[in-house]
């Protein structure tokens, strides 16, 4: 590691805090000991999740289960949808042009079985035990209430608006920086079912790695640096605790968990593929007024991309990124957060090889992982509205404080993983 690039870590650090303090509703409240905190505890555990030998011996195993989880998804998908599901069985002789891959048939279904899974898993206490350990060290080290710890934690395995349903009859109680902390880490890291799917969509790009044990990691470290973040947006003592069992039951059987599980992911399914259609083809669109537009003005290469990645580039850059690779990875955290993660990785999987460095690929791989877009931010404010609708005046209060706070976050994690490669 050079020079050039420890000065730019330090100055990262500094900078991704910097930039959130203006937005900080009580500048002299904040408790910079929560801040070093975070930021040391994201070291330790990035440390720990990628370079301890029987950890990462675990995440292979792991890997080794998502690889069969894969096959016994093909095997229910290549009854329902035939050769649509799998390439290779194609009946018709490939031409070489467009995608040979068929996201609703490929990838969509690996949605609906994790989902299942994860049901089941919960049911049977397996990732209360998990989520609650984690948790515990959540609430030492920045002073938060058990449903909060709980809530915040239970979105590594679970969606946004599924996991503030554990902590349900407490969200009328919850303070408005407590509220901010579930918001800001729903939006800072992606779902069990979510991640096996990004798995099979990146493999071909990272063919060398462990993905699931990456996109594990980047949802695990982005939990404290999403406290740490809304601790400085709205720095508060007030702590709401749990009045009885701290795990809620969710489900009533192993079947009642299969069938809900199966239906949830569905839904989820629909969602992303509805999203996709929309989203790509109103990009597509824009692009081409932008460049109708650039052409009268003589940019001839204008599009929304272009224009998020001179907007996101001092961040890029704040996470580690080469200058002249910044621009690249700018643009994919542009689109991202103007759109989705969907988006923003399927670029990432088609990206050149040349664009981007191994290094700069896996910190942009870290920094997209999270929901932190504008419609993550209406799902939210929705879903958690529903539940508690005396709260959402504050929800819609707190809103752009998450999407900043999140975005911050998933960039945190990527500057941090940087350190470590």
């Amino acid at each position: 590691m050079t020079i050039i690039s420890i000065i730019q870590i330090i100055i990262g650090f500094l900078g991704l805090v910097l930039i959130a303090i203006p937005f900080s509703q009580n500048i002299r409240s904040i408790n910079y000991k929560h801040i070093l905190a975070a930021i040391f505890l994201q070291i330790v555990l990035a440390f720990a999740l990628l370079k301890i030998p029987f950890i990462v011996q675990i995440f292979a195993y792991l890997s080794e289960g998502v690889t069969a989880l894969q096959l016994a998804t093909q095997e229910g998908a290549e009854f329902v949808f035939g050769y649509l599901s799998n390439g290779s069985l194609s009946p018709f002789e490939k031409s070489g042009q467009g995608n040979a891959m068929i996201f609703a048939f490929q990838i969509l279904p690996l949605i609906i079985v994790i989902s299942s899974l994860s049901a089941l898993l919960w049911f049977w206490n397996i990732l209360p035990l998990i989520i609650r350990s984690i948790s515990k060290i959540f609430e030492k080290l920045f002073n938060i209430g058990g449903p909060i710890g709980l809530g915040a934690t239970a979105n590594i395995i679970m969606g946004q608006v599924e996991a503030p349903l554990l902590v349900r009859p407490y969200l009328s109680k919850m303070s408005d920086k407590e509220l901010l902390i579930l918001m800001t880490a729903g939006m800072s890291t992606v779902s069990g079912s979510i991640m096996i799917a990004l798995v099979s969509m990146l493999s071909p790009q990272f063919p060398d790695i462990n993905l699931i044990q990456h996109l594990v990691s980047a949802s695990i470290l982005s939990i404290p640096a999403a406290i740490m973040y809304a601790n400085i947006m709205i720095p508060s003592s007030k702590i709401t605790n749990f009045d009885g069992s701290s795990v809620p039951k969710v489900y009533d059987s192993s079947m009642d968990a299969i069938t809900r599980g199966t239906r949830d992911g569905l839904e989820i399914c629909l969602n992303v593929a509805a999203i996709l259609i929309a989203f790509i083809a109103l990009v597509s669109l824009l692009n081409s007024i932008l460049g109708i537009a650039g052409n009268w003005i003589g940019l001839n290469d204008l599009s929304l991309q272009l224009i998020l990645g001179y907007i996101f580039f001092p961040i890029v850059w704040l996470m580690g990124v080469p200058t002249s690779e910044a621009l690249v990875g700018a643009e994919l955290l542009g689109l991202k957060t103007a759109l989705n993660e969907f988006v923003a990785y399927g670029a990432l999987a088609n990206i050149e090889p040349d664009l981007l460095s191994d290094k700069s690929k896996l910190i942009i791989l870290y920094g997209l992982c999270g929901f932190a877009n504008f419609s993550s931010v209406g799902i939210l404010v929705t879903g958690i509205s529903a539940m508690a609708p005396e709260r959402k005046n504050v929800l819609i209060k707190v809103s752009l404080k998450a999407l900043i706070g999140a975005t911050l976050a998933s960039c945190m994690t990527g500057l941090v993983i940087g350190l470590l490669i």
